[in-house]
C-alpha cells in the first residue's frame, strides 16, 4: 500500500493539470478577415492561453447560440471552461471570472473600444468590462484611458 500512494499522488497530480490546462482554452468566433480578433487571439497567446479560431461568415449565429445580448456585440465571441467572452476581454479579466466562478454567462466588452488588447491603435479609450448573464449586469473592471 505504501507503493501506491506515491502513484496515486502522480496520477492525482496530472487529473489535476489535465483538467486546468483544458479549461485555459479559448475557442474564438471570428470572420476571415478580421484583423483585430486576429491581433486580439495573438494577445491571449501571448498571456498563456491556448487558442483555437473558428472562422465563420455568420457571427450572428454564433452569438445568438451564446446568448450575447445585441447590446454587448463586438467583432468577436470566445468560450472558455463554460463562459463566453465577447469582444476584446483583456487576458486578467478572464483570469479572474475562471478563478472567481460567478454565476454568470459571461464577460464583455461592447465595442472596439481603443487601447484594448487587439485594438492597440496609439490611443487609449476609457472602457468597462461587463459582467452578463441572467441577472443583472455589473462592471467587472473598469480601464482607464491613456
Amino acid at each position: 500500500m505504501t507503493l501506491l500512494k506515491p502513484l496515486f499522488g502522480v496520477f492525482a497530480l496530472a487529473v489535476i493539470t489535465a483538467a486546468s490546462a483544458g479549461a485555459q482554452t479559448l475557442d474564438v468566433h471570428k470572420t476571415p478577415w478580421c484583423g483585430c480578433c486576429e491581433a486580439w487571439a495573438i494577445r491571449m497567446e501571448e498571456a498563456g492561453f491556448d487558442v483555437e479560431i473558428h472562422e465563420t461568415e455568420d457571427l450572428n449565429a454564433v452569438k445568438a447560440e451564446h446568448g450575447v445580448p445585441g447590446d454587448l456585440l463586438s467583432c468577436h465571441t470566445a468560450t472558455i471552461d463554460g463562459y463566453v467572452i465577447e469582444g476584446h476581454v483583456p487576458a486578467g479579466d478572464i483570469r479572474r471570472l475562471l478563478a472567481e466562478r460567478p454565476d454568470a454567462a459571461g464577460l464583455a466588452v461592447p465595442g472596439m473600444p481603443h487601447g484594448s488588447p487587439g485594438m492597440e491603435t496609439g490611443r487609449v479609450d476609457r472602457y468597462q468590462t461587463l459582467l452578463f448573464g441572467d441577472g443583472p449586469r455589473s462592471v467587472w473592471a473598469e480601464h482607464p484611458a491613456g
